[in-house]
C-alpha cells in the first residue's frame, strides 16, 4: 500500500477494477462526475488479479484486504529494540526473584527471623513503588531512553552492593537501590515497547517483556540452585550477577533512539520521521505520523486548560474510567498472590514438608521454569484471543488452582502427626512449645520446632521444642539440640513444616497456578496498561498503575508469613482465592477488548459507563483499516464487501 502526495486531486491505484468489479466502478466513476466531493471512496491495491479475485464476496474481502495491508515486512530493528528494553524485564524478573532461593541460605548464615527475611523481599518492592510513581513523571520530561538508562544504572549499583554486603543492614540497603531500578523499569519499558511497536504486532512485543519477566525469574532459581552447593557466601553470586545484564543493557540503550511518539509530543518532529520510518522500513509511514501528531494537537486543545495530568485524568471520564482499569489488573495480579508463590515459593515448598534446602530450591526452579513457558504460550495467544479472553480465562484458572493448593494444605493439616513427648525445659522457663498437640499448631509457631523419629513412613517419638536463638537448623535444648548428634541417632528436625505423604498437592498446586497465570493474568496488565491511555496521560497513567501494583506487591509479600502464622497455610491461599474471584468479577464488568486497535482509537472504548465497558463486544473480531487519500479516508466496512460482485 503507498500513498503519494502531489497538487493533483487525482489518485491512482492500479488494480482498481480487479477488486471492485466493473460495476462497482462504474458507479464510483459516476458519482465522481456529479459531484466532486462525493465523500468516502473504496479504495484497495490488489496484490494480483488471481489473488484477490478468489476473495471478493462477502466478508472474504475484508479478510484479504486485512491479509494485503500487513503484507509488509517488519524490520528487525523493530525486534531488536523490543529485545533490548525487555532487558529491564529480565532485570525485574532476576532481582525479584532470586530471593526465593537466597533467603533460605541467608536466614542461616546471618540468622534472619520472620521479620528480616520479610523486609528483604517487600523493601525491593516498596523501593519500586515509590519510584514507579517517580517514573511517570521522568518519563514525561526526559522521555523513555534515558530512564531506562537510568534504570540499567541502579541495578548494577545495586547488584554491587548486595554482593559486597557485610551485613544485613547493608544488603536491605542493596535490596532498595535494585528495588528502584525495578519500579522505573516497570513502567517505562512496555510504554516503549508499545509506542514503537507497529499496531499489528504490539500486543505480542509488549507481552514479550513479560516473557523477559518470567525467563529471568528462571534464571535467578537455576542461579539459586546453582550456587546452593557452596559451604559458604553462595548467596553473594546470586544477588551479584545481575549486574551482567544491567551493563548490557545500559551500552545497548546507548545506540538505540528515544520513543517516536514522546518525540512528537516534544515538537522534535524530523527526527520522529526518522526514527518511525526505521521502525517500518517499507511501510508507509505518512498516516501513522498524522494520526499521532493530531491525536497529541486535539489532546493539547482538550486538557489546555492547565493543571496537573493526574487531574485532568480524573476530570475526563474516558481517562478515569481507564486509570480505574489499569490499576484494577494490577491490584488483582499482586491479590491474587503472584508474588507470594514467586518470592517464597521455596519457602511454600518447606512449608508443604519438603525437608532438603537444595530440593526446595531446585522444586523452585521447576515451577519458575513453567511460569516461562506458559508465559511462551500467551505470546503466542495474545493477538489470537484477545487480551480480554485471554486475561478471563488465565484468571478463572487462577482461583481454581489457588483452592488446589489450599485444598492440599488444609490435607497435609489434617493427618498432621501428633506429639507423644513433653520433655521439660532445663531452664524451668515457660515455654509455649509444650501446649501444642500436633506437629501442624507446633511449626506454626516462629519459636518452636518439631523433632521426631520415622518408624518405616510413620512419625514416632515426636516433641515440639523451642528452636535454637542462633540457627533454625537446631532445636535451643533436648534431642534435636546438637545437630551432628541428632542425625546419627536417626532423629529428624523439622522447622516451619510437618512431614507429610502429601508434600506433591502443594507441587500440583503451584505448577497448576504458574499454568494459568503466566498465559494472561501475567502479561495482560503490562500490556493494557501500555495501550489504554492517550498519550498525553500515557505516562501518568503507566506510572499510577504501577505504582498500585507495587503498592499491593509491598502488602502482600510485607504479610505473609504472618497471614501464614495466624490463619494458618491453608487460610492465606483460600483468601488469595476469594481475592481472585473478586477480580475475575471486576474483569468480566470492565475490562474491553483493544485487540488489533491502534493506540489513538482505544481512547473511544472508554467512552461509555464504567460497568458497561466490558460488555460492549460487538465489533470483537473485525478489524478497521483507513486509508488516506487525499485528504480523504477509506473505511473498509461490511457494507463495502457486500456491494462487491
Amino acid at each position: 500500500m503507498s500513498r503519494k502526495a502531489s497538487d493533483s486531486v487525482e489518485y491512482t491505484l492500479r488494480s482498481l477494477s480487479n477488486l471492485m468489479g466493473e460495476k462497482r466502478r462504474r458507479q464510483a466513476d459516476g458519482s465522481a462526475g456529479s459531484g466532486a466531493a462525493a465523500g468516502e471512496r473504496s479504495l484497495v491495491t490488489a496484490e494480483s488479479c488471481s489473488s484477490l479475485n478468489s476473495a471478493v464476496s462477502g466478508g472474504d474481502l475484508e479478510r484479504a484486504a486485512r491479509r494485503q495491508f500487513q503484507q509488509d515486512e517488519t524490520p528487525g530493528f523493530v525486534y531488536v529494540v523490543s529485545v533490548f528494553s525487555a532487558l529491564g524485564g529480565f532485570l525485574f524478573g532476576y532481582d525479584t526473584g532470586v530471593v526465593s532461593g537466597a533467603l533460605l541460605l541467608l536466614k542461616r548464615e546471618l540468622n534472619l527471623d520472620s521479620l528480616w527475611q520479610e523486609l528483604l523481599v517487600s523493601s525491593t518492592v516498596g523501593a519500586a513503588a515509590l519510584s514507579a510513581l517517580a517514573g511517570g513523571v521522568l518519563n514525561g520530561l526526559c522521555g523513555r531512553r534515558p530512564c531506562i538508562l537510568l534504570a540499567s544504572c541502579l541495578f548494577t549499583a545495586g547488584a554491587a552492593l548486595l554482593a559486597a554486603a557485610p551485613d544485613k543492614e547493608t544488603l536491605l540497603g542493596g535490596r532498595v537501590v535494585v528495588g528502584l531500578g525495578v519500579g522505573i523499569a516497570s513502567m517505562t519499558v512496555p510504554v516503549y515497547i508499545a509506542e514503537v511497536a507497529p499496531p499489528h504486532l504490539r500486543g505480542r512485543l509488549v507481552t514479550i517483556n513479560n516473557l523477559f519477566i518470567t525467563g529471568g525469574q528462571f534464571s535467578a532459581s537455576v542461579i539459586d540452585g546453582a550456587f546452593s552447593y557452596l559451604a559458604k557466601d553462595g548467596w553473594r553470586y546470586m544477588l551479584g550477577l545481575s549486574a551482567v545484564p544491567a551493563v548490557i543493557q545500559f551500552f545497548g540503550f546507548l545506540f538505540l533512539p528515544e520513543s517516536p511518539r514522546w518525540l512528537i509530543q516534544k515538537g522534535q518532529t524530523q527526527r520522529a520521521r526518522r526514527i518511525l520510518s526505521q521502525m517500518r522500513g517499507n511501510q508507509a509511514i505518512d498516516e501513522e505520523y498524522d494520526s499521532i501528531k493530531n491525536s497529541i494537537e486535539e489532546e493539547e486543545k482538550e486538557v489546555g486548560a492547565a493543571g496537573p495530568v493526574i487531574c485532568r485524568m480524573l476530570t475526563y471520564p474516558p481517562t478515569r474510567r481507564a486509570l480505574i482499569v489499569g490499576c484494577g489488573l494490577q491490584m488483582f495480579q499482586q491479590l491474587s498472590g503472584i508474588n507470594t508463590v514467586m518470592y517464597y515459593s521455596a519457602t511454600i515448598l518447606q512449608m508443604s514438608g519438603v525437608e532438603d534446602d537444595k530440593l526446595a530450591i531446585w522444586l523452585a526452579a521447576l515451577t519458575a521454569f513453567i511460569n516461562f513457558i506458559f508465559t511462551l504460550v500467551g505470546v503466542w495467544l495474545v493477538e489470537r484471543m484477545g487480551r480480554r479472553k485471554l486475561t478471563l480465562g488465565s484468571l478463572t484458572g487462577t482461583t481454581i488452582a489457588l483452592l488446589i493448593l489450599a485444598s492440599g494444605f488444609l490435607l497435609s493439616a489434617q493427618v498432621s502427626p501428633r506429639i507423644t513427648l513433653y520433655p521439660s525445659d532445663p531452664s524451668q522457663q515457660n515455654s509455649t512449645c509444650t501446649k501444642f498437640s500436633y506437629c501442624n499448631g507446633c511449626i506454626l509457631d516462629p519459636n518452636c520446632g518439631f523433632c521426631y523419629k520415622m518408624n518405616k513412613s510413620s512419625v514416632v517419638e515426636s516433641s515440639c521444642v523451642p528452636v535454637d536463638k542462633d540457627s533454625t537448623t537446631k532445636a535451643a535444648w533436648g534431642r534435636c539440640s546438637n545437630e551432628t548428634a541428632f542425625k546419627k541417632e536417626g532423629l529428624f528436625w523439622a522447622y516451619n513444616f510437618c512431614p507429610t505423604p502429601y508434600s506433591w498437592t502443594t507441587l500440583l498446586g503451584l505448577v497448576l497456578y504458574l499454568v494459568f497465570f503466566a498465559p494472561g493474568m501475567g502479561p495482560m496488565p503490562w500490556t493494557l496498561n501500555s495501550e489504554i491511555f492517550p498519550l498525553w496521560a500515557r505516562s501518568t497513567g503507566n506510572a499510577c498503575s504501577s505504582g498500585v501494583n507495587w503498592v499491593f506487591n509491598v502488602l502482600v509479600s510485607l504479610t505473609f508469613l504472618h497471614i501464614a502464622e495466624y490463619l494458618t497455610y491453608y487460610g492465606a491461599f483460600f483468601l488469595y482465592a476469594g481475592l481472585a474471584a473478586l477480580g475475575l468479577v471486576f474483569i468480566y464488568g470492565c475490562l474491553p477488548e483493544t485487540k488489533g486497535k491502534k493506540l489513538e482509537e482505544i481512547e473511544s472504548l472508554f467512552e461509555n459507563r464504567l460497568c458497561r465497558c466490558g460488555m460492549l463486544d460487538s465489533d470483537e473480531g473485525r478489524y478497521i483499516e483507513y486509508i488516506r487519500v487525499k485528504g480523504s479516508n477509506y473505511h473498509l466496512s461490511d457494507n463495502d464487501a457486500s456491494d462487491v460482485e
